[in-house]
């Protein structure tokens, strides 16, 4: 298999239908999807497959038991960003590189607080403009921080 383009990592993720979204928009991306446990589905669940349709056979995707098992395969590397609503730097003011990792949380809470406050300089924020909505949903958020990061990445093809 191919050097993903970037790595979406989703921190116990709670809702199969918005995993297999992502998992969907991480095979039309050239994508490594890391499902990070405990999990609140189990990935045979029918509307896991069903949100990714016939996409799974093209997906480069790994399960993790656990953040602690995550972390000490891949360390934290440089280039991780974690997507948050509290961030201050706009998703579109981050800089991108070949074989990053986005980080999002469950959809409950978002991303652990300890993982935040340890490391502000890596918080990225998708910006909303009305102020009671709290959050996005987690599968527009991954397509959102994917594609910013694909077009700074010119698409994996150079002058496209």
């Amino acid at each position: 298999m191919t050097e993903p383009l970037l790595h979406v990592v989703l921190v116990e993720p709670e809702i199969p239908p918005n995993a297999g979204n992502i998992a969907r928009l991480c095979a039309a991306t050239r994508c490594r999807l890391h499902l990070v446990g405990p999990l609140g589905f189990e990935v045979s669940d029918r509307y896991l497959k069903r949100a990714g349709l016939d996409y799974w056979e093209f997906l480069d995707w790994k399960v993790w038991e656990n953040w602690e098992a995550f972390r000490a395969e891949n360390g934290f590397p440089e280039r991780w960003h974690l997507f948050t609503t509290k961030g201050e730097r706009r998703h579109v003011d981050a800089s991108f590189r070949a074989g990053d990792y986005l980080l999002f949380g469950r959809e409950s809470k978002g991303l652990p607080e300890a993982l935040l406050n340890a490391h502000p300089d890596r918080r990225v924020r998708i910006p909303k403009l009305h102020p009671q909505v709290r959050s996005l949903n987690l599968s527009t958020a991954a397509g959102i921080g994917v594609y910013e990061a694909l077009r700074q990445l010119e698409f994996g093809t150079p002058g496209a």
